[in-house]
């Protein structure tokens, strides 16, 4: 009995002993599973608590900010964490500019390749309608007379060639009648008389005859008083041509003078159309050019017409050139003093470098195209540009064929300042793509008047500028990059980089902020003495 009570006491206490043991075992592994998963937490929380140095501007300009924000562009600035390099990346390559794919998308970048085209010009002009001079004809008695008569009595009627005008009394008229009527008489009663006398009657009435087709007697009115011998008091005038009357000067009853216009009648079954064409186009119009009209009057219409003459002489006024074309003018439709809209199409001479018209960005000193090196990154290009049309440019020089350019970037083109600023900031680490590389920089001391960042403009009164030899004055500058106006407000003492990019043309290309004047009874040596100027 009490072997066998021994024999149970050892079994509980090698199974308290096994079970004790299992116990601390778990508890060690327990606590090396709770070390090793607190470090990796530890790691990665470390990991995951990287400290945000700064945050840079996207487009790679000098400028950071303590806290996130965005540029005037809407683009987010990039983070830069500890440890990072420092140094702003803008690109590998210099006078390139980086900008992330998603940024891409963000401002709906397009690009197009650069492609070989016909340029099919058209030359656009504003024209007027005028009478065909050579169809304007003045009816002018070659004698003296007195208005009987009108028959047409108004300006602006039409009138037939032959229909009466107006009848006239004229002693000279009665005269020189009378003279022919009794110079063909005595050729009738002469016929049986010898040769002498009967040719010096027939030069007698050749003289009255030939006298009264040059006072512009009809043929039919000459015919009758030769048939009846009878004069008559008054003759009646008949328009020469048909046409309107543009002018009507004659009054019933009144006297006039040889050679007095009393009517002008132009024919306006073909007309001009004197189109302004400018000086840069006059080198495509050529004598023989087709020409397509369109009048305000009849905007369902098209007229056609042909330039005939260009004329040899330039108004200074509006630097135009004025151009010919001739056109029918059935049911006279047009009507002179009318305005025209002209377009001359310009064929082709053949395939040339072409980009999208939205592709250029013309500053008005230069012209570039933003090229498309690879995914993300482009390139401001200098280009010379050749002939337009509606929708493509030519390219003499700067690019090539197949490369790809930015067709539509609306915050390069709208916000022309930040533009400016990208291409300027690209320019400082490659300063020999600039305008302003290899130039004289003059230096200027002053005080900031005002500033006006929309137009890039900054007031400055500034001491004398030794370079220059100016003397101290107060001068509007341009600004090479409005990104330099950050940080400047009026009244700021600055020194100022000045470049003359063209003659006469001085630029500010940097700006450094100077201590402002000291308040009375500080040193001398601190004043700047170029303040208040």
């Amino acid at each position: 009995m009490k072997k066998a009570v021994w024999i149970v006491a050892i079994a509980s206490l090698a199974v308290a002993l096994a079970g004790g043991g299992y116990w601390m075992g778990a508890q060690k592994v327990a606590g090396e599973h709770a070390t090793s998963t607190g470090s990796n937490a530890g790691a990665i929380g470390e990991k995951n608590e990287r400290k945000v140095k700064y945050y840079r501007n996207p487009m790679g300009l000098p400028d950071t900010s303590p806290t996130p924000k965005k540029d005037p562009m809407g683009m987010d600035y990039v983070p830069v964490y500890e440890g990072e390099s420092e140094s702003i990346p803008a690109s590998d390559v210099p006078g390139q500019v980086n900008i992330s794919t998603d940024k891409v998308q963000k401002l709906g970048v397009r690009t197009e390749p650069v492609s070989l085209k016909r340029i099919d010009r058209i030359v656009r002009a504003v024209g007027r309608i005028e009478p065909d001079e050579r169809r304007i004809f003045a009816i002018s008695p070659k004698f003296e007379g007195y208005v009987e008569r009108l028959y047409v009595n108004a300006t602006g009627q039409p009138v037939g060639r032959g229909q009466p005008l107006f009848e006239v009394y004229s002693p000279e008229l009665v005269s020189a009648q009378r003279e022919y009527a009794i110079a063909a008489q005595g050729v009738q009663s002469l016929k049986e008389s010898g040769d002498e006398s009967q040719t010096s009657m027939k030069r007698l009435a050749e003289a009255s005859l030939t006298r009264l087709k040059n006072w512009d007697i009809s043929e039919d009115q000459i015919k009758s008083l030769a048939a009846s011998g009878e004069t008559r008091r008054t003759m009646t005038f008949r328009s020469p041509v048909g046409g309107i009357v543009t002018e009507k000067k004659a009054l019933q009853g009144m006297r006039f003078m040889p050679g007095e216009e009393l009517y002008q009648v132009a024919d306006l079954s073909s007309i001009w159309i004197i189109a302004d064409v400018f000086e840069q186009d006059i080198g495509l119009v050529k004598p023989g050019s087709k020409a397509s009209i369109k009048i305000n009057a009849y905007q369902d219409k098209v007229f056609s017409g042909a330039v005939t003459y260009v004329y040899p002489t330039l108004k200074v006024e509006t630097r135009t050139i004025p151009v010919r074309i001739e056109l029918a003018n059935p049911g006279n439709l047009l009507k002179p003093g009318m305005f025209a809209q002209v377009e001359i199409p310009v064929p082709a001479k053949g395939a040339v470098v072409t980009v999208p018209n939205s592709a250029v960005i013309d500053s008005g000193t230069r012209r570039i195209v933003l090229v498309q090196i690879n995914e993300g990154r482009f390139e401001p290009r200098p280009v010379k540009l050749g002939s337009r049309s509606e929708n493509y440019t030519e390219i003499i020089e700067g690019i090539k064929a197949g490369e790809q350019v930015v067709i539509a970037a609306n915050f390069l083109i709208d916000a022309e300042s930040n533009l400016k600023a990208a291409l300027n900031g690209l320019g400082q680490a490659t300063k020999s793509t600039a305008p302003e590389a290899n130039k004289t920089v003059h230096q200027a001391e002053g005080v900031i008047d005002g500033l006006d960042a929309k137009a890039g403009l900054i007031k400055i009164s500034h001491g004398p500028v030794e370079s220059l030899k100016w003397p101290a004055m107060t001068m509007d500058f341009k600004l090479a990059n409005s990104g330099l106006l950050k940080g400047l407000t009026p009244n700021s003492h600055v020194v100022v980089d000045l470049v003359e990019r063209q003659p006469g043309d001085f630029v500010i290309t940097g700006i450094k902020l100077k201590a402002a004047a000291p308040s009375p009874g500080a040193p001398a040596s601190s004043a700047n003495p170029h303040a208040g100027h």
